[in-house]
């Protein structure tokens, strides 16, 4: 796992992106889950994504590398702040401001404006809480063999727990079922960073 993770090279600008995450707070995906996302939207030719917690642009940098040179990077957050160092971080990374559509706002006040079946891959990386009702969002936004991927899926280890019952943990275990039942799916578990519940719609 370790080195897994180490593996994952980052440049200037990612190192600086983390290092600002961790400045307000934020615990950004690793380098070893963001290559993933990279590679993923990369083999899906990601044009339309949608980001769910921009948080400072890790997660968008590694996405935006991975997909298309014309591709767009829909991204949302509710910090306003955070955003504005985001779009600092991509345009130091060197993209133009047109390959990316930063909206301020609660997900899920915000994804039901998006468009339905026309989303390559949707990341989420907000809130426990919010698992669930944006893996049910995804399903709608994506396109056929469009992928979604969800970060922390491994509830900080205490997934396979029995006995961890915090709202938190019995949310990520509800979601990680129900895609993993769900006809709808294929789904896969990756033991990247936090683990990324990862699947593709059908």
């Amino acid at each position: 796992m370790q080195f897994a993770e180490a593996y994952a090279a980052e440049d200037i600008v990612l190192q600086t992106a983390r290092s600002l995450a961790h400045e307000v707070g934020l615990a950004a995906v690793s380098p070893g889950a963001g290559s993933v996302l990279s590679v993923l939207a990369a083999a899906g030719s990601a044009k339309a994504v949608v980001e769910i917690g921009t948080g400072t642009g890790v997660s968008g940098v590694w996405l935006l590398r991975g997909m298309r040179t014309d591709g767009v990077l829909t991204t949302i957050d509710v910090e306003n702040e955070h955003q504005r160092i985001a779009r600092r971080i991509f345009q130091e990374a060197g993209f133009a401001a047109s390959r990316t559509r930063i909206i301020t706002g609660r997900a899920l006040d915000v994804l039901p404006r998006l468009a339905d079946g026309v989303y390559d891959l949707v990341f989420v990386d907000a809130d426990a809480t919010e698992f669930g009702a944006c893996a049910d969002a995804a399903l709608r936004l994506l396109r056929r063999g469009g992928i979604l991927v969800v970060n922390g899926a491994l509830a900080g280890g205490r997934i396979s727990d029995p006995a961890a019952r915090d709202v938190d943990t019995i949310t990520i275990r509800e979601t990680v079922k129900a895609v993993r039942e769900s006809e709808e799916w294929i789904p896969a578990l990756i033991p990247a960073g936090g683990g990324l519940l990862t699947a593709v719609k059908r």
